[in-house]
């Protein structure tokens, strides 16, 4: 297991190398830019993949949780967010990523500092590596009754 010091918010270089580590990186920057089409283009297809957090619930498929992304993306609330103090591990067709995330979630309203715990898991397939897996929970009931008032727009 390694662990980083780095935070990762999407504008870092790549290593180039097509590893897991550059698949999140891309993550993070279709995330932070609002791009379905990147987000995609990093969520394994298809029925496999599951997300579960305290804005989205528990998704299955790469379609439902493709729903979700829409509805935050086409809402009320821009929601920006850094990877950091994180470790990996991972084989040869395997990558765990288990960090936390701070950001900022803003409306016409308000800005709200938001943290969360986050886990992502990444496999290889067809030579490529895509999200399998992304859990995420809040540790401040507060904050996450405000982040939610925000996002739902009640």
């Amino acid at each position: 297991m390694q662990s980083h010091l780095v935070e990762i918010m999407g504008a870092e270089a790549k290593a180039g190398d097509g590893g897991p580590h550059d698949t999140l990186i891309e993550f993070y920057r279709a995330f932070n830019a609002g791009d379905m089409i990147g987000l995609e283009s990093v969520w394994l297809a298809g029925d496999a993949p599951s997300m579960d957090n305290p804005i989205g619930g528990i998704r299955r498929g790469w379609s439902t949780i493709a729903e979700g992304y829409s509805k935050l993306f086409g809402g009320p609330a821009k929601v920006h967010v850094t990877f950091h103090d994180f470790t990996s591990q991972g084989g040869s067709d395997w990558h765990l990523f288990v960090g936390r995330e701070r950001g900022t979630c803003i409306t016409s309203t308000g800005k709200l500092d938001i943290a969360f715990r986050t886990t992502r898991w990444f496999v290889r397939k067809n030579s490529e590596w895509r999200q399998l897996h992304h859990h995420g929970s809040v540790e401040d009931a507060d904050m996450l009754r405000a982040y939610q008032r925000m996002i739902f727009g009640h």
